[in-house]
């Protein structure tokens, strides 16, 4: 039997979220996908559920019946503040509300480094470090950190709020031989967030088996999450790509990496 009736994953026909309906298949009787963008090679067991975040309605109506939610929808990466704050921090709101209403049991959220981006990689920074945000994209991740904490302590919604480093097909350069979380380790993730029996609200740095590490997950132990992959077949090659790091850039220093030399956003030219 599967453990939940219905499982929504936001931002179905994206990078991640894309990869996680396969994935997450065998968990739900019925996994039900939303995105701003239309979904037609539905699966046996899949439905769609077309929503704007920034739509309060469309969201609590896509997370009505569903008693799991694994949101990876918004803007994925750095944009100018009018985007972040409609996409990230009114969707994420949106959400979370429409889980409560809905009476979801838990939330599987896609945070990101980038919410504690300019803490120092030799710092090995665990859960209890304070946010320190790079970036307006980070912003809203501390902020969807922050209500989804409310959110458990006043309601009781359980969240896994999974600090994404950096998830592409394989690693582009020298720093994501640290921070590279695989598709296949990114599926197996969410999955463990959704089984472990007692989550509470926890925060779990997101990497695949690396031979570095930039923190400490020891407080995400309960959730169970064992990555399988890592970047040494991709060492020589990034290191030779990279022959040189300069410690005094931000970029080699921080968590956050290439997101801590950015300007603001609003201040770049049409």
């Amino acid at each position: 039997m599967a453990k939940y009736k219905r499982i929504l994953i936001t931002g179905a026909a994206g990078r991640l979220g894309s990869r996680l309906r396969g994935g997450l298949a065998h968990l739900a009787d019925t996994i039900r996908l939303t995105d701003v963008n239309p979904i037609a090679d539905l699966g046996p067991n899949e439905e769609f559920v077309q929503a704007d975040l920034d739509d309060l309605d469309a969201v609590v109506a896509a997370c009505e019946g569903c008693d799991a939610i694994v949101h990876f929808g918004a803007r994925a990466d750095e944009d100018k503040w009018q985007v972040i704050l409609h996409s990230n921090i009114i969707g994420g709101y949106n959400v979370y509300e429409g889980a409560r209403r809905g009476g979801a049991k838990r939330v599987v959220y896609a945070s990101s480094v980038h919410a504690i981006g300019f803490h120092k990689i030799v710092d090995q920074i665990d859960a209890h470090a304070p946010h320190r945000p790079d970036s307006l994209y980070g912003v809203a991740k501390c902020f969807m950190e922050d209500l989804s904490r409310m959110y458990f302590d006043k309601f009781g919604l359980e969240s896994v709020c999974c600090r994404i480093f950096s998830s592409f097909p394989e690693p582009a350069d020298r720093r994501h031989l640290w921070s590279y979380l695989s598709f296949d380790d990114c599926v197996r993730m969410v999955e463990a967030s959704l089984r472990a029996p007692v989550v509470e609200h926890t925060i779990l740095f997101a990497t695949s088996d690396n031979r570095e590490k930039g923190f400490d997950n020891r407080l995400a132990g309960h959730i169970g999450f064992h990555p399988q992959d890592n970047t040494e077949p991709f060492r020589a090659a990034m290191e030779a790509a990279t022959p040189e790091i300069d410690p005094k850039l931000p970029r080699f220093r921080f968590l956050g990496g290439y997101m801590t030399e950015l300007p603001h956003p609003d201040d770049a030219k049409a």
